[in-house]
């Protein structure tokens, strides 16, 4: 039986197990503070200091925002297993989209015909519009921010800390050299470890350069991130315009929907009391009347006046009214819903519809 064996470079696994042996002994003489250290330069210990700040505040900035864009742990969790496994993500109806279906269902039970089904319906379909616009910003506020960012953590942030593990292994390798160099005895084991010293400082250097270089680029780096920031709000401010939008087209339709009115009897028959949507009083014509009419915007005032008007003439709801001559004038400006009405003492604005007109001398019977 033939057993093909691993080669293995037997000097060479004593030289890297002799290697960490030096460099655990190295650092433990520095934490009792029995031999000194390297040092890096000031600017190197800066470019460190602000990695490890860019680091931690873009971990805690992806984690933020997905929170925002996802509030349910669970389903982060689960779309970061589906990225690892790639797969595509499951479809979830979101908080909205339940709201939604549920108002349509509930409008079509209590009936589409009737008010309140027609608005539960319209509602639930506004509501799910908010729901799409809700997956198309989570989606892109993915695609534009925080892909970008973790990309960035998991590319180059671990790559820069991979290089600063090396660097560090090369400063354990270099003042252990220092210190055989400072113990060395005879001149052949001095030629030897100084030797040592010479390769172990040429390789800190290289990889000190190769480190600053990755170090550097964090502003770089931390310009793009600025890029994707705009991205972002621009697709915030893109989504709550929609969201507007959808609730204002919403308010729209709820308005149009026709709501039940009030109904007089007048001289048998049933006509409908409700005053215009939108009509501004101004002051009447005063010069046979000698006063001036209610100024109203539809306000509670003008209700009250109109129904002690109504209630005056013997006008009453669901009643057979008398009929009763009145004297009327135009208001001023014109109003083609009102005018101006007096019996005796008593005066105030009476719906056109409600009157017929006598003579010339705007006798009218109500």
């Amino acid at each position: 039986m033939n057993i093909n064996l691993p080669n293995f470079n037997v000097k060479n696994l004593v030289k890297e197990a002799g290697s960490t042996i030096s460099r655990v002994v190295q650092l433990t003489e520095e934490k009792l503070g029995t031999t000194e250290r390297t040092e890096y330069d000031l600017h190197f210990q800066n470019l460190a200091e602000r990695a490890d700040v860019t680091k931690t505040w873009t971990e805690k900035i992806v984690r933020d925002t997905e929170s925002v864009l996802i509030p349910n742990p669970q389903n982060r969790v689960e779309d970061f297993i589906f990225e690892k496994i790639e797969k595509s993500k499951p479809k979830r109806l979101s908080n909205l989209e339940h709201l939604a279906l549920d108002m349509i269902e509930a409008g079509g039970d209590f009936g589409q015909d009737l008010p309140y089904g027609q608005a539960l319906i319209k509602v639930g379909q506004a509501e799910q519009k908010l729901g799409q616009c809700e997956h198309d910003f989570i989606a892109t506020s993915g695609i534009c921010f925080t892909q970008p960012l973790r990309k960035f953590l998991d590319g180059e942030m671990k790559t820069i800390g991979k290089e600063r593990g090396i660097l560090e292994t090369k400063r354990l390798d270099l003042d252990a050299c220092k210190n055989r160099v400072k113990k060395a005895r005879s001149m052949l084991g001095q030629q030897s470890a100084e030797r040592d010293l010479r390769v172990a400082q040429a390789e800190f250097d290289r990889q000190s350069e190769i480190t600053q270089l990755l170090l550097d680029g964090i502003s770089t780096s931390q310009a793009s991130h600025l890029r994707h920031l705009h991205a972002f709000i621009q697709t915030q401010v893109r989504y709550y315009k929609q969201c507007g939008d959808v609730m204002e087209q919403l308010q729209r339709e709820l308005a149009k929907m026709q709501h039940p009115k009030p109904r007089l009897r007048i001289n048998s028959e049933d006509v409908d009391c409700g005053p215009p949507s939108s009509v501004s009083m101004h002051s009447c014509d005063s010069d046979s009347l000698g006063g001036t009419a209610l100024d109203s915007d539809l306000d509670p005032d003008l209700d009250k006046s109109l129904s002690n008007l109504l209630e005056d003439f013997h006008i009453e709801f669901d009643t057979t009214a008398v009929s009763t001559v009145i004297f009327v004038t135009e208001c001023s400006p014109v109003n083609e819903d009102y005018m101006y009405g007096k019996q005796g003492l008593m005066k105030g604005l009476v719906p056109r519809a409600f009157v017929e007109m006598l003579d010339e001398e705007h006798d009218v019977t109500l």
